[in-house]
């Protein structure tokens, strides 16, 4: 079936990318039949799709949420696509629509979701919608927004007069932590640097008495149930406990480390058999979170500033261990992947 097109009327430029080539192909061709819609592709290289956006002053981008067979990769992509250019707006197509999968396409920037069970025209009529500036989603996907956006922890903390000890900015700050955003997420929503994110967190932490972003979200999550400030194991251990790990694995699912760490450790808690390895899970997934961040880290630095951190790490993990470590015994070897090596003996 062919759609007419009303005269004078500028087409809608969509890029399609989809979880493969020929996906992408097939899709497109058969969006082509909607004549109001100008529909591309940008090949099979993802490198080339911020260049195609560009050039062809694409107005809707509609993206798979698996790309190159890896699940969330799309939600990556799009983050960092619209990181760059704000101008377009994305339908991202959902193999599943489970919960945690629509909740994280809408904070990836996502104005519309879309299945892939629906047909083709309803495709159509989404892109118009979201291009038309609408929000595109089914009864049940919109209400889980709106359950997520009433649900979100906030924190009121207030010295011995009742007095805000938060500014408006760093409660926004700690409100975008209590949804599982990253520095990155959190500076692109609130139009700041990560730089100054860092900043507000550090001033977050120091009046707050908290010394990392697991203490200050388990915090959040506490006040949210009206319990006073708590850490790990004591939230699994207080009757609010599910409540606080429902939030925290959201966040955990949602790529937050900070959250996967502080799971790992309430299902380390807990001791049977199950959570024990739910908690191993957890602890794996974030290893890998922050092996990446630490390799992406080492590639902005020279290989004497690596060795110079490895060295203080290093002191830092012998006199937690109550050994003494020589700077000389730490060994540095650059390797071709750019991911530095810790060797240290506590001999």
């Amino acid at each position: 079936m062919h759609y007419g097109q009303s005269p004078g009327v500028e087409k809608i430029c969509v890029l399609v990318v989809d979880n493969s080539p020929i996906h992408t192909q097939l899709l497109a061709d058969a969006l082509k039949r909607d004549r109001s819609l100008e529909v591309i592709t940008a090949g099979s290289d993802v490198r080339d799709i911020p260049n195609t956006i560009v050039a062809h002053d694409v107005d809707v981008v509609a993206i798979s949420s698996n790309l190159d067979g890896q699940p969330g990769r799309g939600f990556e992509l799009l983050r960092e696509l619209r990181s760059v250019n704000r101008r377009f707006r994305a339908v991202v197509l959902l193999d599943i629509s489970q919960e945690a999968v629509v909740l994280e396409a809408f904070r990836a920037g996502a104005r519309g979701i879309f299945s892939r069970h629906g047909s083709v025209e309803a495709l159509s009529k989404c892109i118009h919608c979201v291009h038309e500036g609408q929000i595109w989603g089914n009864s049940e996907e919109i209400s889980l927004v709106l359950e997520a956006l009433a649900s979100a922890p906030s924190v009121r903390a207030v010295d011995a007069k009742g007095l805000d000890l938060l500014s408006k900015r760093e409660k926004e700050v700690v409100q975008c932590l209590a949804e599982g955003l990253s520095n990155r997420e959190i500076a692109e929503r609130l139009g700041l640097s990560q730089h100054t994110v860092k900043n507000y967190l550090f001033r977050v932490f120091d009046k707050l008495g908290v010394s990392s972003r697991v203490e200050l979200l388990f915090m959040t999550l506490s006040q949210a149930n009206g319990s006073h400030p708590a850490l790990v194991d004591a939230a699994a251990r207080e009757n609010h406990a599910e409540t606080a790990v429902q939030t925290c694995t959201k966040a955990a699912e949602g790529g937050q480390a900070a959250a996967q760490i502080a799971l790992a450790e309430i299902c380390s808690s807990r001791r049977t058999p199950r959570d024990l390895a739910d908690a191993y899970m957890w602890y794996l997934i974030a290893d890998q979170q922050v092996s990446a961040a630490r390799k992406n880290l080492s590639r902005l630095l020279t290989p004497e500033q690596v060795l110079e951190a490895e060295q203080r790490a290093a002191l830092w993990l012998g006199k937690s261990h109550q050994h003494k470590i020589s700077p000389s015994r730490v060994e540095y070897s650059p390797t071709t992947s750019s991911e530095p090596g810790l060797a240290a003996n506590a001999d």
